[in-house]
């Protein structure tokens, strides 16, 4: 096979979406000393892979996933990067053991938030004899840590915002919606959708242009876990650009969940942070903040 260990069953693959993790993902993994198989899904990864074994494969092929694993002597994976589009029902395709694993696809891909989605990917997944690790264990430096990441500490005003989005954010996940929440003056104005942090965050910048926001107080946005997110896919993650967003919302910085989030670039992140002023800094919200 690919590397010539397919009957051994320990080969790292590495489903690769949109976005930096899966580089990192990938690099870390030969750097162990392991070669880690890439299957780069097509129409969201946009990395070069020619220096890895790889193949390009579609998001709803199942069975051409399963098959992978089997050529290339697959024994554990990663979920790694972003998805822009969900598969189609008509674009599922599954052998019947997954199906008989996971019997509700197309429900669940039709009426499922994104943490619902993933435990049922990874369902899938373990039906095919692979196991499933998060990309915080093969590259642990990414996780994030508790405190100030660089030299910006928040003030009191920002301390009160974090308090705010955190909440939010951690009544949002409940709901399986989304992952992120920003507040502005201890009030929070925007809650993360379907649409992701980016988008949110220009949504952010578009109402304080509009006068919707304060143009006084700059505000904080939070990232957590869901409460019950599988911290083995889609942990919150931030880089330069959540940054550059940040600051063109007029934002004080940013707030991630301390060793339950990945930060990307992260001493270009900490240089530019540094550089305009904005605080990066790890937190460990209490869980019941936000519960009924």
């Amino acid at each position: 096979m690919a590397d010539g260990r397919a009957e051994t069953r320990d080969r790292l693959a590495i489903i690769a979406g949109g976005g930096l993790l899966p580089r990192y993902v990938a690099d870390a993994a030969r750097a162990r000393g392991e070669n880690p198989y890439i299957l780069a899904l097509s129409n969201e990864s946009s990395e070069n892979w020619s220096g890895f074994d790889h193949q390009v494969i579609s998001i709803g092929n199942y069975a051409g996933i399963g098959a992978a694993f089997r050529a290339n002597g697959i024994g554990r994976a990663v979920l790694s990067g972003f998805v822009r589009r969900r598969p189609e029902w008509r674009d599922i395709h599954a052998p019947w053991k997954a199906l008989l694993a996971v019997p509700s696809i197309v429900r669940t891909l039709m009426k499922g938030g994104d943490d619902t989605v993933l435990k049922m990917v990874i369902r899938l997944i373990e039906s095919e004899g692979v196991r499933v690790v998060g990309a915080h264990e093969i590259v642990p430096d990414l996780l994030g840590t508790e405190g100030p990441l660089g030299t910006v500490v928040p003030d009191t005003a920002a301390e009160a915002d974090i308090a705010a989005a955190a909440a939010a954010a951690l009544a949002l996940g409940r709901l399986d919606v989304g992952q992120g929440a920003v507040a502005v003056g201890g009030r929070v104005v925007a809650l993360e959708g379907a649409e992701g942090t980016d988008a949110m965050l220009e949504r952010v910048a578009q109402l304080r242009v509009a006068g919707r926001i304060s143009q006084r107080r700059k505000g904080v946005l939070v990232k957590l876990c869901k409460p019950e997110q599988d911290l083995r896919a889609d942990l919150p993650s931030i880089g330069v650009e959540t940054l550059r967003r940040a600051q063109a919302a007029g934002l004080a910085g940013l707030a991630v969940e301390a060793g339950r989030s990945l930060v990307l670039e992260r001493e270009a992140l900490m240089a530019e942070a540094n550089a305009c002023g904005l605080f990066v800094t790890g937190i460990v919200p209490s869980r019941t903040e936000g519960a009924s």
